[in-house]
């Protein structure tokens, strides 16, 4: 180990560098267990926005974006995990 390389401790995830996203990855890990809250608040917040200034079609591309996780969702179910 060299004096550059950073101890295994102190290593992060790569993913948490990802300005938006991976910030609140690392919050919602590390953070404490309301975190999640304000992130469904935040996300159902943009939800109602999106709703309403372009009315119902984006409420229709939000069910049709969750689609795949839906679908996702079942297999994992069916298959027991």
């Amino acid at each position: 180990m060299s004096v550059s390389e950073p101890l295994p401790s102190c290593r992060r995830n790569p993913f948490y560098s990802i300005p938006v996203i991976g910030w609140v990855a690392r919050d919602l890990k590390e953070g404490s267990s309301d975190t999640i809250y304000y992130l469904l608040v935040a996300l159902f917040t943009l939800v109602v926005l999106a709703v309403m200034k372009w009315g119902i079609v984006a409420l229709s591309m939000i069910a049709l974006a969750m689609v795949p996780v839906v679908m996702v969702t079942l297999i994992l179910i069916t298959v027991g995990k």
